[in-house]
C-alpha cells in the first residue's frame, strides 16, 4: 500500500499532487499510477492514488457470472474461478489418484495464513501426500489482498487485515466453494472439513460458527477463535492446535510479534477463550480428559491431548497443546524459521484426519 509519507517524498515541489515530471522520475510508481487521474487535470492526488489502488486490489468486480467449466475433474491439481456476488474468487483443489468419480469422497478445506496464498499452504502443510494416503479432495481457497498473489487474507471475524477491514465476505465464498466444486466433483456433503494456519485457523473457526450447515468439524492450526462466541445452530466437533510458546498468536492471547518484528496489530483471543467458547456452544462437559502424547523426538518440545466430550450428537471438543511449540504446522519443518519450532513427535494431519473421520455431518 502506498503511504502519505512516500507519496510526500515523491511529491517534489509539495503542493500535493503528482504531476508527470514527477512520476517520470519514479517509473514503478508511475506504473501503478496509470489510470489514477480520475478527473482527467493531469494530476493525481494521493486521494486518488489511494481509492485507485483499493478498487483495483478488490476481488475483480463482474458483470454478469463469469463462465466456468462444468468439466468433471479428474485426479490432480486445477485451478477454479466462481463469482461470489459482485466479484470473481479462486481456488486451487488437489484431487488424489485414488478418487473415485462414481463414490462420494470427503473434502477438506485448507485455509492459508495471513500474508500467504495457496502455494504456500500446501508446502506448509503436506496435505497433498495426505489426500494421496487417505483419499480425499482438498481445497485452497484464495484470500484477498491488494496483490491478487500474494500477502492475501481472509476475514475471519476481528482479524485479519485487508479481508477484514474492507469486509470481504469469505463466508459466502466459502459457501459458494463448496457449490461449485459439487457440480464438477463426487462430493460427500456430509464429510466437509476444515482446517487452517493463523489467519486460516481463525477463518476455521469462523466458518465452523455460520456455516454448520456445510462444515462437519474443524482442526485449526495457530489461530484462535476472533469472535466473542461460536454461533452455530448445531454442534461442529474442533480439534485445536497450538503452541504454548508461539510468538504471533500467543497462547494466551494478546498482541504477538508482526512479521517484521515490531509488536503485532491483531489483539487475539486466547486458546482458553476459544477452548471454553466451543465447550459451551457445543454442550460438552466442563471436565476434560488429559492424554499425554508420546514424546518421539528429542526437540524439547511435549505434547498434551485435552479432550471435553458428551457435547451434542456426539461432538467432542479436543485441545493439542504443544509446549514450547511454535507458530508451526505439528510434523512438517518450518518452509519459515522465524515461525518457531515444529513439533516432530506427531503430524496434525494424521490426527486431525482421523478426528474428522470420526465427526461427519449428521443427517
Amino acid at each position: 500500500m502506498l503511504s502519505s509519507s512516500f507519496f510526500q517524498r515523491s511529491d517534489a515541489n509539495g503542493d500535493g499532487r503528482l504531476s508527470n515530471a514527477e512520476l517520470d522520475r519514479i517509473p514503478r510508481l508511475k506504473d501503478r499510477a496509470a489510470g489514477a487521474d480520475k478527473n482527467g487535470d493531469g494530476f493525481i492526488t494521493f486521494a486518488e492514488f489511494r481509492a485507485y489502488l483499493i478498487a483495483g486490489a478488490m476481488p475483480k468486480p463482474v458483470p454478469t457470472p463469469a463462465p466456468r467449466s462444468t468439466e468433471k475433474l479428474s485426479a490432480g491439481d486445477h485451478s477454479r474461478t466462481i463469482t461470489v456476488g459482485d466479484f470473481q474468487r479462486r481456488y486451487r483443489t488437489y484431487i488424489s489418484a485414488k478418487y473415485d468419480a462414481a463414490k462420494p469422497t470427503p473434502i477438506v478445506i485448507v485455509y492459508h495464513g495471513g500474508g500467504g496464498n495457496p502455494e504456500s499452504m500446501i508446502r506448509l502443510t503436506g496435505m497433498n501426500a495426505k489426500a494421496d494416503e487417505a483419499g480425499f479432495i482438498v481445497v485452497y481457497p484464495f484470500g484477498s489482498g491488494l496483490d491478487p498473489e500474494r500477502m492475501l487474507t481472509f476475514n475471519g471475524g476481528e482479524c485479519c487485515g485487508y479481508a477484514m477491514q474492507r469486509k470481504i465476505d469469505d463466508v459466502a465464498f466459502t459457501r459458494a466453494l463448496l457449490d461449485d466444486l459439487a457440480t464438477v466433483a463426487n462430493v460427500d456433503a456430509n464429510r466437509v472439513f476444515a482446517t487452517g494456519l493463523s489467519n486460516g485457523g481463525i477463518m476455521a473457526h469462523r466458518v465452523a460458527s455460520e456455516l454448520p450447515d456445510r462444515i462437519a468439524a474443524i482442526a485449526p492450526v495457530g489461530g484462535p477463535l476472533m469472535m466473542e462466541a461460536p454461533n452455530n445452530k448445531r454442534p461442529v466437533s474442533v480439534m485445536h492446535f497450538h503452541g504454548t510458546a508461539d510468538e504471533y498468536a500467543p497462547f494466551k492471547g494478546g498482541f504477538g510479534k508482526g512479521f517484521g518484528g515490531n509488536k503485532g496489530v491483531t489483539d487475539f483471543r486466547s486458546v482458553g477463550h476459544t477452548i471454553q467458547g466451543w465447550i459451551k456452544a457445543n454442550g460438552c462437559k466442563p471436565e476434560s480428559e488429559i492424554t499425554a502424547l508420546p514424546d518421539k523426538v528429542a526437540d524439547e518440545m511435549k505434547s498434551t491431548r485435552k479432550t471435553w466430550s458428551g457435547g451434542k450428537e456426539g461432538c467432542e471438543v479436543v485441545l493439542i497443546e504443544i509446549a514450547g511449540g511454535g507458530h508451526t504446522w505439528p510434523g512438517m519443518k518450518p518452509t519459515v524459521a522465524q515461525l518457531g519450532p515444529s513439533t516432530m513427535d506427531f503430524s496434525a494431519n494424521d490426527l486431525m484426519c482421523e478426528f474428522f473421520q470420526k465427526h461427519p455431518l449428521k443427517p
